[in-house]
């Protein structure tokens, strides 16, 4: 029995009592001279089957040769049942109830002409036109449901007359029979098809208007695809004048040659988006600007939420309306609503690819009504992070509960809360931009659940929601809304699965409560186990719980606090970087208010050496948590000890004296710099704009930036480490311009310009080149920005040598391996200048027990106590130290 997902929206849609749209200049307005953005979704699916809607994709190239299969294989009343139960089920008005309840203003309703009139080659007398019912009766049925709801309908001709593209699968086109521009009585049948759908709809005020064809794709003359439109046009304004007609490129859309200047007084050009960045619009806009007429976004989709929410920030900012693709799916999670296959379905499509035996005649029509049935939103999944990255997040960074998550209780990882990369959870891969980079780009790579760049699988284990938390990497992180209800201490139970170890970080409003919790290989990836982290303090109220993961290779598959009645024994749970000077110290008791403490209880060594302390506070927000302020800064390459500290000197509200330590290490979670001297690779910015990344063909290969233009930017987040003289070396290739870049560093109080350097004509974009100046820096952490001041360039790399003295990379001291903390019983942390370096790790028989590349720290947790030799090397040098595992 199918569960029944009842509609609810977190998204009020304003009533729309204003109608008959219209264009003025460059907007669409109501009758009441409103500007209207069209914010609205498509109906793919309904009228027309693409193949992949319905994944029969390799049975069939389209939805006639699908049809046709059927025929032929359960016979001609049962595929008319089925496509009879499909046009009942798939769009009802319970779906444009829900689309006006989550917020959308209008739907495009894609059509195949076969619903409307008979294929030229079935008509009775050649060249009359045979009108069917089906296709009106069930346009007026959704018009009546829009009318209902203040919503805007816009009719597309998705699959036109012999087809306007060659791809089959979009607009129903038959290789075997004449195409729309192959057919002078295909040409007629559209036209004429248009004229009785205006004559019909031209009094209705709730019709949107007409978008003509849909995504043409054949090579045409320079005014072919014109001149049909204008047909077209002449044909609907003979019996509507009213109403927008809405004007696609040809090439999917977006390839507007010889459609320019618009021949109506009531037009608007309407583009296609997919899978590109959406940092411009100027390659459509000018069409705006130079004809003082609006545009629409008729069609975009089939990536992440991410992706969908910086688009329509991107169209709406540009006051471009927009309809998203598409309302549902089968099996999908970038829709709002998606539905289930069946087994007799999937059975009858893998007979049609050949790659199983046929079934009975009986299952096949058992498992196609089935799926009909499915396809009623009663029995469809709602997928409320689709539409809020569409509706809500575009103008909105608020984050809003996935889930209602209380403690104690169990927190389900994959219910993270909804909103943006970067504000609900950050995750490296978020979004495809395949037709801007050439490479697809998988976001949720478990392909379940949710549509963010969280990766998510399924998961059959017990006591959580049906999903974990899959494929996690180091610096991703995610953010729960929780409720404490009672102040008190907690065990955490986290179940996890994995097949190497790695470490996370929990913190309530971005400060720690436990130590970091260390997960181990589990054998694999479907073995879940707990792992237990004791008495948690929490005080009541309600917080964002952030789980960060500071060294991913992990399944999170939920967090369970448990209620627990015992006290530990006053200690410090961790110590951790809060910034270049600052520590935070938390402890499992709350601190007793009112205490003074001298800075001289703690020392501080920083690589070793003592520093002074300037002050000690209990931090306001956390009664939990010490702030320590250090009179010298400290670097993400330092290592990092508290020491010194006596007993009886801090007292927690418990009536317990924090006991005596020594040589405590403090977590470094600063982040990571490009070290100077060193090589900063461009491509490997926090922030830029305006420059291109494209494959570099220099010695080492990788990426450069190309396509300059004045003010691109890029930055990067640098550490000098000695103060003197350096000689900066950029790698630029210049065809035949030259150009100028400059360079300044920010510390957040003071900018300073580095220096300008004229880049040479090396005679090929590829034909690199160093050119070099020379330029004092001062020690610290600073903001490196690069900056286009006069374009025309490719740049490759920029290194900072060092010329204080004559040192070279084997003698400096900047190259010296650093390890900590030493002994260690768990982690072990490497810092070196060494790029592209092996770790290798070896007992003291000589024998190789670890090897990786790039680690920054190893968990060595597994290794038996002893002294081990770690090893790293690079194809500049080897630099190894000894280490001792207690």
């Amino acid at each position: 029995m199918k569960k029944l997902i009842f509609i609810f929206s977190f998204f009020h849609a304003s009533i729309f009592y204003s109608q008959n749209l219209t264009t003025e200049g460059q907007n669409l307005i109501d009758d009441q001279n409103n500007n209207v953005i069209l914010r609205g979704i498509n109906l793919g699916g309904w009228m027309l089957q693409e193949p992949y809607l319905l994944q029969f994709t390799g049975a069939a190239n389209s939805q006639n040769e699908f049809k046709e299969k059927l025929i032929e294989f359960i016979g001609q009343e049962n595929t008319e049942n089925f496509y009879y139960s499909w046009y009942e089920n798939f769009i009802t008005q319970a779906d444009v109830d829900s689309i006006a309840s989550f917020g959308f203003n209008s739907i495009r309703l894609p059509i195949h002409y076969n619903l409307f009139t008979l294929p030229i080659q079935d008509e009775p007398v050649l060249g009359e036109h045979t009108w069917l019912d089906l296709g009106f009766s069930m346009v007026d049925n959704l018009l009546d449901w829009c009318e209902a709801n203040s919503i805007y309908l816009i009719l597309d001709l998705h699959a036109a007359p012999g087809g306007q593209g060659s791809g089959s699968d979009i607009n129903d086109y038959n290789p075997s029979l004449p195409s729309l521009w192959e057919s002078s009585e295909n040409k007629n049948k559209t036209i004429a098809l248009w004229g009785k759908i205006a004559e019909r709809y031209k009094d209705e005020p709730w019709i949107g208007g007409y978008d003509l064809l849909n995504e043409t794709h054949w090579s045409l003359q320079e005014y072919e695809l014109r001149n049909l439109y204008i047909d077209i046009t002449d044909e609907i304004r003979i019996y509507d004048n009213n109403h927008i007609i809405f004007i696609e490129g040809n090439w999917y859309a977006n390839d507007f040659s010889g459609l320019t200047p618009p021949w109506d007084d009531n037009l608007v050009y309407s583009f296609h988006k997919y899978w590109s960045y959406n940092d411009s619009l100027d390659w459509v806009t000018w069409i705006r600007s130079q004809f003082n007429i609006p545009l629409w976004m008729g069609e975009a989709g089939e990536n992440s939420n991410q992706w969908f929410t910086e688009s329509i920030k991107v169209f709406e900012e540009n006051n471009i309306g927009w309809a998203f693709w598409p309302w549902k799916k089968l099996e999908s999670i970038s829709a709002p609503f998606s539905f289930d296959s069946n087994l007799n379905y999937d059975n009858l499509v893998n007979y049609f690819r050949d790659e199983v035996s046929a079934p009975s005649i009986q299952s096949a029509v058992d498992g196609l009504m089935e799926l009909a049935e499915d396809s009623h939103i009663s029995n469809n999944k709602y997928q409320k992070d689709v539409t809020d990255a569409m509706l809500r997040q575009p103008n909105s960074s608020e984050l809003i509960p996935f889930s209602q998550n209380s403690i104690p209780g169990i927190i389900n990882a994959s219910d993270y809360d909804l909103g943006t990369q970067g504000i609900s959870y950050y995750d490296k891969d978020f979004a495809t931009y395949h037709v801007s980079t050439n490479e697809f780009q998988a976001w949720n790579q478990g392909w379940q659940y949710r549509n963010d760049g969280v990766d998510i699988q399924n998961n059959s284990d017990a006591d959580g929601n049906g999903f974990h938390i899959a494929f996690t990497d180091s610096d991703e992180w995610l953010i729960y809304t929780v409720d404490v209800e009672n102040t008190g201490y907690y065990n955490l139970i986290t179940r996890y699965s994995g097949e190497y170890s790695g470490n996370m970080s929990l913190l309530f409003n971005d400060q720690p409560i436990a130590e970091n919790i260390y997960l181990y290989s589990t054998g694999n990836w479907n073995n879940f186990i707990n792992k237990l982290t004791p008495n948690i303090y929490l005080t009541e109220g309600n917080y964002k719980f952030k789980v960060y993961m500071n060294q991913g290779g992990y399944n999170l598959y939920n967090f369970n606090f448990l209620k627990s009645q015992n006290i530990p024994d006053f200690a410090i749970s961790q110590a951790y970087t809060i910034d270049n000077y600052n520590i935070g110290v938390l402890l499992n008791q709350p601190i007793l208010s009112g205490q003074d403490f001298n800075n001289s209880i703690f020392g501080i060594k920083i690589d070793d050496n003592f520093v002074d302390i300037s002050s000690i506070n209990i931090d306001q927000q956390n009664n939990r948590i010490l702030l320590i302020e250090s009179t010298e800064q400290f670097s993400f390459a330092s290592e990092i000890k508290l020491t010194n500290y006596t007993s009886d000197q801090i007292l927690s509200g418990f009536d317990e004296y924090l006991p005596e330590f020594n040589d405590f290490p403090v977590f470094n979670n600063l982040e990571d710099r490009h070290l100077i001297p060193g090589i900063i690779q461009v491509e490997d910015f926090i922030d830029q704009d305006g420059y291109v990344i494209e494959d570099c063909y220099d010695v080492g290969g990788g990426f450069n930036f190309g396509y300059t233009d004045v003010g691109d930017y890029a930055k990067y987040q640098v550490l000098v480490e000695e103060t003197g003289q350096y000689e900066i070396n950029f790698r630029v290739a210049s065809e035949w311009q030259g150009g100028i870049i400059s360079l300044k560093l920010e510390d957040g109080i003071e900018e300073y310009n580095l220096t300008n350097i004229s880049v040479p004509i090396t005679g090929g974009w590829q034909n690199w080149q160093t050119t070099t100046s020379i330029v004092n820096i001062n020690e610290g952490a600073y903001t490196l920005t690069m900056t286009v001041n006069q374009p025309g360039f490719n740049i490759n790399w920029i290194e900072f040598d060092y010329l204080g003295n004559s040192m070279g990379l084997e003698e400096s001291t900047h190259n010296k391996l650093k390890i900590y903390p030493n002994p260690t019983s768990r982690i072990l942390n490497i810092r070196t200048l060494l790029q592209n370096y092996k770790v290798e790790v070896f007992d003291l028989m000589g024998k190789k027990i670890y090897e990786s590349f790039d680690d920054k720290f190893i968990n060595i947790d597994r290794y038996e106590n002893g002294i081990y030799l770690l090893k790293i090397s690079s194809s500049h040098q080897t630099q190894s130290k000894l280490f001792i595992k207690n």
